[in-house]
């Protein structure tokens, strides 16, 4: 049985090569952490959408401490 692997160049292939040299250069750093196991891809439609997405990637490391997943 042949393994499934996304197309060479897609997005997926872009966010696997991404999460992977994050991965080794923060171990390498002595940083340990794990990825969420999936990706939301969306297509930007005007600048008010840019807008909203680009305050919350802004913002989003200050509001960590309120997030569910976050640990002390």
């Amino acid at each position: 049985m042949s393994k499934i692997s996304p197309k060479s160049n897609s997005i997926s292939t872009i966010i696997r090569s991404y999460k992977s040299a994050v991965t080794r250069h923060a171990r390498r750093m002595g940083f340990e952490f794990q990825w969420q196991s999936r990706f939301h891809d969306h297509i930007i439609r005007n600048d008010v959408e840019y807008q909203r997405i680009y305050n919350y990637i802004k913002n989003n490391p200050a509001n960590w401490e309120e997030d569910r997943f976050f640990q002390n």
